[in-house]
């Protein structure tokens, strides 16, 4: 039985043209073999390597959905998820704060199994904290504990050197490893400014390094040029608290292809080829990054990640793959939009999911969706401008006004639903082609 939160969560997500962010394993249909692959990927991470995947299709292809399955997996192999969505402010190259805001609004969503909504940051780091004590408790053979006892208090602090002592030979690990410390001080001591401080920091919100010495003791800041470091640094860190690694979602790829300037656009490439080589030469260790993006964001010889000579050499399609023999190890995997049988499986879910939330008897059958898609795809031009999306959201509409109006006919509503969702589609299409023809 699916929870009412859930429920609640998809019929939302999807009537809004969103992933939902929980729920998912309620309307997972197709993607078999993508997620087959990405449990062994996990297991892969879970074990001290890195891998870097890019889910590319069209618009409406389902990579959003992807990257939430891949975060619903990693959930349950217990990885701390991030996802960024980039945007003309947050990029992996820029001045003015545009890289680091990339890293702070990752640092923000980090979230857990147990925190799915983000700001587990603070969480994680007690969370560390708590385990050390225990350990020092066992090894200690300690039964009547006083967490402020001195010499106990000396015991951890000890114990967190010994661990932080391993970070320290990675760049930036030293700063990394002292403001670590500096927490666990401030938590002892109660100090909640401090604690803010040490947050501040590690979500490279300060601006100056002499704020930041001035506050914390330390040399140097998280900013646009180093941010990379620091979060190789975190994916170990995490490892250190007992999670299998780190998984970073990155969305919205397209708004790096959108970049005018040709050298940053260039610079913000580079990044990427950095993240490839250290994840494919195992220099970044317990992390699973992805991007998603379109065909053009890749492809695209003047602008996508293929004018960049380094970046095609490393991600062009093996050419053995077919269309039936694929290949899911390589670094680039190639999304199709459902099928219309998996699409009928997927609305069928989706009617019974309303229909429990609801609290009413379904009354959708298989002939009313056969009719709903046959409607759909017997339009000109359907199979190329039809999404599953639009598809989706508009069949919750229809089951909201059914259920709302039970003397509607089935029939008159479905046929609005084919027509509006044609028009949007054209729309939508139009739109596109007329940013490709500004942007040649």
């Amino acid at each position: 039985m699916i929870r009412k939160k859930d429920s609640n969560a998809i019929l939302q997500s999807l009537a809004g043209g969103v992933v939902p962010r929980t729920g998912l394993e309620h309307i997972i249909v197709g993607r078999r073999q993508e997620t087959e692959q990405v449990m062994n990927e996990l297991s892969q991470v879970k074990d001290g390597a890195s891998v870097i995947k890019f889910f590319i299709g069209d618009f409406g292809s389902g990579k959003s959905f992807m990257l939430s399955i891949v975060r619903h997996i990693a959930f349950k192999e217990k990885f701390v998820v991030a996802d960024v969505d980039f945007t003309p402010e947050r990029r992996l190259y820029g001045g003015e704060g545009k890289a680091v805001a990339t890293y702070s609004e990752f640092m923000k969503n980090l979230s857990t199994a147990t925190r799915q909504d983000g700001g587990a940051l603070q969480t994680i780091i007690e969370q560390w904290i708590t385990n050390v004590q225990f350990t020092v408790q066992q090894e200690k053979n300690i039964t009547d504990i006083n967490y402020e006892d001195p010499n106990f208090v000396a015991a951890v602090k000890m114990r967190i050197s010994s661990v932080l002592s391993q970070l320290e030979n990675l760049v930036g690990g030293f700063d990394f490893a002292k403001i670590l410390t500096c927490y666990f001080d401030a938590y002892i001591q109660d100090n909640r400014h401090l604690q803010t401080s040490v947050l501040r920091w590690l979500r490279g919100e300060y601006t100056t390094k002499t704020e930041a010495r001035n506050d914390l003791g330390v040399r140097d800041i998280i900013d646009d040029q180093n941010w990379y470091d620091y979060l190789k640094l975190f994916s170990m860190f995490v490892t250190h608290v007992g999670y299998s690694g780190l998984v970073i979602n990155f969305d919205e790829a397209i708004n790096l292809y959108k970049i005018t300037h040709p050298q940053t656009r260039e610079k913000n490439y580079e990044v990427i080829l950095s993240l490839f080589n250290d994840i494919t030469q195992g220099k970044a260790g317990h992390m699973y990054v992805t991007f998603a993006g379109t065909s053009e964001f890749l492809e695209d010889e003047r602008r996508g990640l293929f004018s960049y000579e380094a970046l095609k050499r490393r991600l062009v399609t093996n050419k053995f793959e077919t269309a039936e023999y694929r290949d899911l190890t390589q670094p680039v995997i190639r999304l199709s939009t459902l099928r219309k049988e998996e699409l009928f499986v997927l609305l069928q879910k989706i009617a019974n999911i309303h229909s429990v939330h609801h609290g009413y008897q379904g009354s959708i059958m298989e002939q009313d969706l056969k009719s709903f898609l046959v409607a759909i795809y017997s339009r000109p031009g359907a199979e190329n401008l039809i999404t599953p999306g639009e598809v989706v959201r508009d069949f919750i509409g229809a089951l909201n006004v059914l259920h709302q109006n039970p003397s509607m006919e089935r029939t008159t509503i479905f046929s609005k639903v084919s027509d509006s969702l044609y028009q949007s589609s054209e729309r939508t299409t139009n739109v596109f082609q007329r940013f490709q023809k500004t942007n040649q």
